[in-house]
């Protein structure tokens, strides 16, 4: 068996983000989803998942979940053997992005996550994808799943967050970090600027993906992680 892999999803995402990838590799590893719907503040987050994830074990994060991974890599760089940053930026939050979470906060506790989720979907997937019904009602049912309150602190947590691009340099496992080449949240370039700071990363683009990868494109995902983790 190859190392326990933990994988930590996006913001208002659960395990179904990484269906495809555990279905495909639990057999050859065990497969791990973190879960940071509970904790106040990323601080929180990282311990919860530290404390819980085996000694050693590869890291896959997406979009939040990067932004978990890169803190957790800072904070035991020790127990990673392998890093995968997927969809995702080092970069903090801009005043733009905090005020458009302060709105679907506020949109949440009045209306529910299904309007925020209208207002999502657009940004999550290519737009050539939203009329998969297959698709868009798993990523819906995610949303259903993670609940208004853990939307809430997932956005807290995200605003809070710090520029992780000076500690870049300090990330010494080997890592691949992937990207929708259609991804409108975290665009490519953000990518870039991630690989382009940790010494020895590869960065691998994904074609006809926009920022749900995982489930947008599960075989292109599947056949980089399966190279890269050893799998």
């Amino acid at each position: 068996m190859s190392d326990p892999i933990v994988f930590v999803p996006g913001l208002l995402c659960t395990a179904a983000l990484f269906g495809p990838q555990r279905a495909a590799f639990e057999d050859r590893a065990q497969c791990i989803v973190a879960d940071h719907t509970r904790q106040d503040g990323m601080k929180a987050i990282v311990d919860s998942i530290l404390d819980a994830a085996p000694e050693r074990f590869a890291l896959v994060g997406l979009s939040m979940g990067g932004y978990v991974a890169l803190e957790m890599a800072e904070q035991a760089p020790e127990r990673m053997t392998k890093l995968v940053l997927m969809d995702t930026t080092a970069r903090p939050d801009r005043p733009e992005q905090t005020a458009f979470r302060e709105a679907t906060m506020a949109l949440a506790l009045a209306d529910g996550l299904a309007p925020v989720m209208d207002r999502l979907l657009p940004l999550f997937v290519d737009e050539s994808r939203l009329g998969d019904a297959a698709l868009v009602a798993t990523i819906r049912q995610m949303a259903d799943d993670t609940g208004v309150d853990a939307f809430i602190r997932q956005q807290r947590a995200i605003i809070g967050r710090k520029d992780a691009r000076p500690d870049l340099g300090d990330i010494r496992c080997p890592t691949l970090v992937v990207c929708g080449d259609r991804d409108r949240l975290t665009p490519p370039e953000l990518s870039e600027e991630i690989a382009a700071g940790i010494p020895g990363a590869r960065l691998a683009m994904i074609e006809g993906s926009g920022h749900l990868s995982t489930l947008e494109q599960p075989e292109a995902v599947n056949a980089l992680l399966a190279e890269f983790l050893g799998l």
